[in-house]
């Protein structure tokens, strides 16, 4: 599901983009999300913030999503995938 959500500056979705750096599903279906963004002070990290809480509580069962922003480790470029690379022009 996290592969839906996209940064509406960047044609690539954020899970190929490296932001998202932990998922965590408790138990009584909790899942709680770390991520980044690509700078500390992106316009849109509201709007990404509430599509990945809404995308993924409608997967069936899921009851409450979480989601933390981390800066540690500051995102790169190198945590994106290859298929992002080649997407963006970086390979």
């Amino acid at each position: 599901m996290l592969r839906t959500v996209f940064d509406p500056e960047i044609p690539v979705n954020i899970y190929d983009l490296g932001l998202i750096y932990k998922v965590d599903v408790q138990e009584g279906f909790i899942v709680n999300i770390d991520m980044t963004l690509t700078a500390p002070n992106c316009p849109a990290a509201d709007f990404i913030i509430e599509d990945i809480q809404q995308k993924v509580s409608s997967i069936d069962g899921v009851k409450e999503v979480n989601v933390e922003l981390v800066f540690e480790p500051e995102w790169n470029k190198d945590m994106m995938s290859e298929e992002a690379k080649l997407d963006l022009g970086f390979m």
